[in-house]
């Protein structure tokens, strides 16, 4: 099956092109590095000629509401205009566990405008929401470290190996159109603060952690069970835990 995967260069997206190959599939990687710009529509509709399924992994850095929904509405706008004219027959685009319960997020809000791009783009799709990476908490850490001190919300997480991720999606991709998949998610929840205090420990690195609403990025509108996975969820096989022992490995 050929099936195109935006942002290829990208984490998840390399992953998921790994994913792919590996059980046999035909690939077309696309992003800039590949001459294609799918903010701009550059490329974009030659790319896509044979492919069956598109993989959309794209990402945006941005911290301004108004810059991350332009952006995700933007692209997602060209994607499934050069998908109706290439005939692809689905489109999967990974998008956030309880990306719905969360107001006042930049990155959320602009996740929300490409799912609603996409649920009425004309195009066959299935959604997948996934909840947090396992290097999410020292991410978010490294945001506010300043001298050995970094704030973080203790948040309640139930985090995901991006290559299990990854595995997700190829599958979805290579299957029929589902709307919305049920939320993807790893096997255990977690507390932020002692995730990035494992995490720190685990790469060799000691590290103080304020934990604290007031850090500027989350509040505590995103406590409780807002971020864990809605009942009936994907519980992807890999764990912390073991996450944390490949961080170790790395070192040696």
């Amino acid at each position: 099956m050929r099936v195109a995967v935006i942002g290829a260069t990208g984490r998840i997206g390399a992953l998921t092109t790994e994913a792919l190959v590996a059980a046999g599939h035909d690939v077309v990687p696309v992003s800039r590095s590949h001459g294609i710009d799918v903010r701009e529509g550059t490329g974009l509709r030659s790319a896509l000629d044979g492919a069956e399924a598109v993989i959309d992994t794209t990402n945006s850095t941005a911290t301004d509401e108004a810059e991350t929904v332009g952006f995700f509405t933007t692209t997602t706008r060209n994607l499934l205009a050069a998908e109706r004219e290439a005939g692809v027959r689905h489109h999967v685009v990974l998008s956030i566990a309880g990306v719905g319960n969360v107001g006042g997020n930049a990155h959320y809000a602009g996740k929300r405008a490409q799912e609603a791009e996409v649920a009425s783009g004309g195009v066959p799709c299935t959604i997948v929401p996934a909840t947090q990476f396992h290097d999410f908490a020292a991410m978010v850490a490294s945001w506010t470290e300043a001298d050995g001190v970094a704030r973080i919300a203790p948040l309640l997480v139930q985090p995901i190996a991006p290559v299990d991720v990854a595995a997700i999606l190829a599958r979805v991709a290579t299957g029929a159109p589902q709307g919305r998949h049920a939320d993807v998610a790893g096997p255990g929840t977690q507390d932020l603060v002692d995730m990035a205090r494992r995490t720190y420990a685990a790469r060799g690195r000691s590290i103080t952690l304020v934990p604290t609403w007031h850090t500027g990025i989350f509040d505590v509108t995103m406590a409780g069970d807002v971020l864990l996975p809605a009942p009936g969820a994907e519980i992807a096989p890999t764990s912390f835990d073991t996450w944390l022992d490949d961080e170790k490995r790395a070192r040696r």
